[in-house]
């Protein structure tokens, strides 16, 4: 009888389970992967690479019709071609070939085939359609949700039959939520106070406490500086030091105000295109100058050019739109529907901006803008309203003097004459000289006047002019530019007798400059700070006004009637004197020059731009009306007021910042070639800027530039930008984004583990004013966030990464946390908020290794004081060598756009925060605090450094097993009292000469070990 219910009970269940019907196969989580790895490279969007002219990354291929069968026949694996290729006993006829190194478990073709049985239910990538609030999913334990977040978690959780996880007690949570939301662990009485409070609020005051901290602000922009690639050398070739230090503070104080996502956005891609843009606005467009650059000999503009472009639109796509859209460079995307003429369409955004492709290795590549301190903001602004007035009534006394102004004689020291001759004025005294040999007449800009045409090896050489570096002096003339990038002299007084002394005007590379000689032939170069300046084949008119101060800044370019500003190291100064005492030369006979040069002149001032305006002699009577003006006693009294106004501006410029930012070019339309293979010397098709095809259009309201594409981002219309956004923000708090491949939302990325829950937060975000601070509050106040970090068994196997989110999430901090968080602990953290990078210490010898001779980043010497114990965010990041500490956590070059850090576990970590200067310093000092405030009781001193470090008491066990490593310790010291005052004099902060040395020693060494527990490094 037994038997026979057991065989009955065994034909039940085997009857029960054959009935259950197979669970539904999920498209694009378990079949759209397969395919993107193993099919769409032979058989997917790029066509130079597609094989057979099968598709299989688009439902119209996947279900076409072929000669010998269709593809995928729904309900009928048999019928499928695609079951049958993956199957064939036949090596050569298998897919995936086995030159493609690609091969199908036998679980992977199962999940094919039991897909096609189910009907072969076919769904476009998630990610291009628009995200959907949908309706928040039942689930049983409803007393555990505190706000939609929860609900759409517990959901999976119930599913797979797991619960979460009970809440962290308060120590936990107050920590976690610190180092989430500052970046910084809490302090001892912060902690006390929160476990004290028994209002049913005090976790949500807590909650608004940490967000409206400074710090808050400090620690998102680390996140964002790595998207930004920010840093503060130019990356390529000598690797110097570049000043954009404000677009940090600019991303700091927006973070801190809470400025709207969108708002955020859009004056990082398009500040200065907004209307009347302020000078904020225009620091933040520093976004786009993040990016490496060169100043390298020899290099093709074109080339970099590209480069530029690629980078920039490589960043937006990683930033905003999650997509590879790079993998479009040398052929349409191989998985993603992204062909490379949208590639480049994307990238032709900024391909219309002022900046120079060479950097200069200068710390102000234009276009730039000056930052004043605050104490100075108010009379900068004051002295710019006042330069308007002054200019208006110059502009206005000028135009009441025109119809009195007769011909007269010019005040220049030395001019081309009409007649063809040279004339230099001595104190009245007029002397001609003729043309020299190699120099023909004929041709000119204007009419009725002769010009110098310049061949090969011709040159015109005149008498000296006594010119030196504190003679305030201005260089004007009409030269021709000829096709091609031509470089020629156009006036130059070298002494090659004295290493070159004296100075140059040239132009080179479309581009004007200045260069002096001083002292042993150093020399200090200024150049126009615009890309493209002078157009080939034109004539220019050029005044070059030198202030006499000696200093980079006192020179000054207007060019066509117009200043152009100019890139130089802005601290740069000349090296003693360049007084030449020999003949002052146009041309140059050393290089194969073309060009022509007309009514060159010498003035013994620096001529402002109303001067300078005057010079052209397009207008008529111009000189007449110079000479008019300078004898005009209103003209000279604002024009003196407005000479002295620009000097007092050029000082404060001088003590103050300046920062890199965006320009674009009003003389054309944004637009780019499709380069074949990527190679910037074959393109192809012309494109207009334009966003990527497979995405919704820009709307016809936006205009297609910078402005246009910020505006695009943020549209309800694209599905990417708020999706991307929120998975980035919750990476920051749980370790792992829904999308775990936060850089990646394409087909060769990590699906969304939960997408109903994603597309309700990027829809919730978006609706409520992309409010940064409301949504982390969302997320830090909900049950999810604030489970205890413990596991079972069973949710080890069901969900062994936490990324269901079944307990709390526990992972390593990054390199920037780990050491604030021991200048916090031990009190050393310096308050300051912003200003210009620090360099704290380093092992030596890190820069040296990779720098160039002449990087001005070559030597790494670092500061003293408190710039010592600045925040992390703040250290200079020089890219070939970024900060040694940092990187061994895993800090990225910031060579281009990071999203996502990896997380590895090496023993080099260790050897950081077990030796490095920084971290002994701050166990020294945490162990000092704790005996000034614990005396001679070791008990209260080790539970001192307990509160500051793990912000909780020790256990009994604990603190036993810490007293004995103590008293290890003391020993050792008391035998060796040369080795304690060692360890406690590392650093720069000074010891407590009234704290014992060997007791200091052995404090301090058991602190350290205490910053290397788990749970220390662990967030």
């Amino acid at each position: 009888m037994t038997r026979t219910v057991c065989v009955i009970a065994l034909l039940w269940a085997a009857g029960a389970h054959a009935a259950t019907p197979p669970k539904p196969v999920d498209f694009q989580k378990e079949v759209r992967p397969i395919l993107s790895d193993a099919c769409f490279h032979c058989h997917g969007n790029d066509r130079t690479t597609r094989m057979a002219g099968l598709r299989l990354d688009t439902r119209e291929g996947a279900f076409s019709q072929r000669k010998n069968g269709t593809v995928i026949v729904p309900k009928n694996p048999k019928a499928s071609l695609l079951l049958q290729r993956i199957n064939n006993p036949i090596a050569a006829k298998r897919m995936p070939p086995e030159y493609s190194h690609k091969t199908l478990t036998a679980e992977q073709k199962e999940t094919l085939q039991r897909w096609i049985e189910q009907g072969a239910e076919w769904k476009e990538h998630w990610a291009y359609s628009a995200p959907v609030k949908v309706d928040l999913p039942a689930v049983k334990n409803t007393g555990w949700v505190r706000n939609p977040i929860d609900q759409f978690v517990l959901a999976k959780l119930e599913a797979q039959g797991l619960a979460p996880a009970q809440e962290a007690n308060k120590r936990t949570l107050i920590r976690r939520l610190a180092l989430d939301l500052t970046g910084l662990p809490p302090k001892p009485e912060e902690v006390e106070a929160f476990v004290e409070d028994s209002s049913p609020n005090a976790y949500e005051k807590l909650v608004d406490k940490y967000l409206g901290s400074p710090r808050w602000g400090e620690h998102r922009a680390r996140y964002w500086l790595d998207a930004a690639r920010y840093g503060d050398t130019h990356g390529i070739h000598i690797d110097n030091y570049r000043e954009i230090w404000p677009y940090r503070d600019w991303v700091i104080q927006a973070f801190n105000a809470n400025m709207p996502f969108d708002r955020f956005t859009k004056e990082q891609l398009a500040g200065d295109l907004l209307p009347n843009p302020t000078l904020e606005q225009k620091i933040a467009t520093g976004f786009q100058r993040c990016n490496v650059t060169t100043n390298e000999a020899g290099i093709i503009i074109d080339e970099y050019d590209a480069i530029y472009a690629k980078d920039r639109a490589d960043t937006i796509g990683a930033v905003y739109l999650g997509l590879t859209v790079g993998c479009a460079t040398c052929h349409d995307h191989k998985f993603d529907p992204i062909p490379s003429k949208d590639f480049y369409a994307l990238g032709a955004f900024f391909r219309n901006t002022t900046q120079n492709i060479m950097d200069g290795n200068i710390s102000d590549t234009p276009p730039i803008v000056v930052v004043p301190k605050e104490e100075d903001r108010p009379r900068w602004d004051a002295i710019r309203g006042r330069e308007a007035q002054l200019v208006e009534q110059l502009t206005n006394r000028r135009q009441a003097l025109t119809g009195s102004a007769q011909p007269g004689p010019s005040k220049a020291r030395l001019a081309v004459e009409p007649n063809g001759a040279i004339q230099v004025q001595s104190e009245g005294a007029a002397i001609n000289m003729p043309f020299a040999k190699g120099l023909s007449l004929g041709g000119s800009p204007w009419p009725g006047r002769t010009a110098l045409h310049f061949g090969p090896n011709s040159q015109l050489e005149l008498s000296p002019v006594p010119l030196d570096v504190k003679d305030p002096f201005t260089l004007s003339a009409w030269f021709y530019y000829p096709q091609g990038e031509s470089t020629y002299t156009i006036a130059a007084q070298l002494d090659t007798k004295e290493k070159n002394r004296g100075w140059m005007l040239f132009v080179s590379g479309r581009v004007v400059g200045m260069r002096f000689y001083g002292d042993e032939g150093k020399s200090m170069e200024v150049r126009g700070g615009h890309l493209d300046q002078v157009i080939p084949g034109t004539w220019n008119h050029l005044v070059m006004a030198y202030d006499g101060t000696g200093a980079a800044l006192g020179v000054r370019f207007f060019l066509n009637q117009k200043e152009i500003g100019t890139q130089r190291d802005a601290g740069a100064t000349i090296n003693g004197s360049f007084k030449a005492d020999v003949p002052l030369k146009l041309g140059n006979p050393k290089r194969d020059e073309d060009g022509a040069i007309a009514d060159f002149r010498i003035f013994n001032q620096a001529l402002s731009l109303q001067e300078a305006s005057l010079l052209n002699p397009g207008e008529p009577a111009s000189l007449a009306l110079f000479n008019r003006l300078n004898e005009d006693t209103v003209y000279q009294a604002a024009s003196k007021e407005l000479h002295d106004l620009d000097m007092e501006r050029r000082a404060i410029r001088k003590r103050d910042a300046i920062s890199l930012v965006m320009e674009e070019r009003n003389d054309q339309k944004p637009f780019a070639h499709v380069l074949y293979r990527g190679m910037y010397d074959q393109p192809r098709a012309k494109v207009d800027a334009n966003t990527p095809s497979v995405l919704p259009p820009m709307l016809s309201s936006m205009p297609h530039n910078r402005l246009g594409l910020a505006e695009w981002l943020m549209s309800p219309e694209n599905p990417l930008t708020a999706r991307v956004t929120v998975n980035r923000f919750w990476q920051q708090l749980f370790g792992d984004g829904i999308v775990k491949t936060a850089e990646d939302f394409g087909s060769q990325g990590e699906g969304p583990v939960n997408q109903a829950l994603l597309d309700w937060m990027a829809v919730e975000f978006r609706d409520n004013g992309w409010d940064v601070k409301k949504f982390f509050k969302l997320l830090v106040t909900s049950s999810t966030y604030r489970q205890a970090a413990v596991t079972t068994p069973e949710k080890l196997e069901k969900d062994p990464e936490n990324r269901l989110l079944s307990r709390g999430s526990r992972y390593r901090m990054e390199g920037e946390m780990i050491r604030d968080y021991a200048l916090a602990a031990s009190g050393l953290l310096t308050p300051t908020i912003g200003g210009p990078s620090v360099r704290p210490y380093q092992p030596s010898g890190v820069w040296e290794a990779v720098a160039m001779d002449g990087s001005n980043t070559r030597n790494y010497k670092e500061d003293s004081g408190d710039k010592l114990y600045r925040r992390s965010l703040y250290t200079f990041w020089k890219r070939s060598a970024p900060p040694a500490s940092m990187e061994i956590f895993n800090a990225p070059t910031r060579e281009t756009c990071t999203v996502r850090r990896e997380r590895t576990n090496t023993p080099l970590q260790a050897l950081v925060t077990m030796n490095d200067p920084q971290f002994v310093e701050a166990a020294r000092a945490l162990a000092t605090r704790a005996m000034e405030s614990a005396k001679s009781d070791v008990d209260r001193q080790l539970s001192y450094v307990a509160l500051n470090l793990l912000d909780r008491p020790f256990s009994n066990n604990e603190i036993a097993v810490v007293k004995a490593s103590y008293k290890e310790f003391l020993k050792y010291y008391d035998t060796k009292p040369a080795d304690a005052t060692k360890l406690v004099h590392v650093g720069a902060s000074k010891a407590d000469p009234a704290v014992p040395v060997v007791e200091l020693a052995a404090l301090t060494m058991v602190t350290n070990q205490l910053m290397n527990l788990d749970e220390v490094l662990t967030k």
